[in-house]
């Protein structure tokens, strides 16, 4: 019975988070309803399983048709990279920054979503200049003092199904005209 409660408990606020996120694409929607307007910048690399969270919701926008994304698995947009991409955005773009983060172990697969410009490489003390307008922080494992090896460590499944949720709550918040909600929520994918 205690299980069953826990497992109710942990899908409510996993349901909590998912429309938390689309609630924030959609008020970014609300400002800029072009979808052509915006740039999203997905911070990470794809030799590493957690902070490959960014380059993974970047494949999957594209995937998705959305047409203006930097960094996916093909073309990761990392600490090296990551002013150049800063660069090629322009005046009137909206720019939502993505990345992977670690937190506090009750925090492990939420997200922290801010009407702010998010700073990259943060967790492993890596100085990068700030980027986006908006930001999407996925905390993809705890804090600790061997930063660099947590994200090493992580669970690819986990990241992955995070990435997917962060994609179809962007896809549902700009939802094409015709769209129906219960094919959006399908794409969804099943809690842990």
């Amino acid at each position: 019975m205690t299980i069953e409660f826990e497992r109710f408990e942990q899908t409510r606020q996993e349901e909590s988070r998912d429309s938390g996120l689309v609630s924030f694409f959609q008020r970014i929607a609300e400002q800029q309803p072009d979808r052509t307007r915006i740039v999203f910048v997905c911070i990470g690399t794809d030799r590493s399983t957690g902070d490959a969270f960014g380059p993974l919701v970047g494949t999957l926008l594209r995937e998705r048709g959305w047409p203006r994304v930097i960094g996916t698995l093909a073309e990761p947009c990392d600490a090296h990279t990551v002013a150049h991409a800063q660069a090629t955005v322009g005046e009137r773009d909206t720019v939502i920054a993505i990345d992977a983060c670690l937190g506090h172990p009750k925090s492990i697969g939420s997200f922290i979503a801010a009407n702010r410009a998010l700073q990259p490489g943060k967790a492993i003390g890596r100085q990068l200049p700030p980027v986006g307008h908006y930001s999407i922080a996925g905390v993809v494992n705890s804090h600790g003092p061997k930063a660099y090896w947590k994200l090493q460590t992580t669970s690819l499944n986990f990241v992955m199904q995070m990435a997917g949720k962060v994609a179809a709550a962007a896809e549902q918040a700009w939802m094409q005209p015709g769209a129906s909600s219960d094919e959006e929520l399908i794409k969804l994918p099943i809690p842990l």
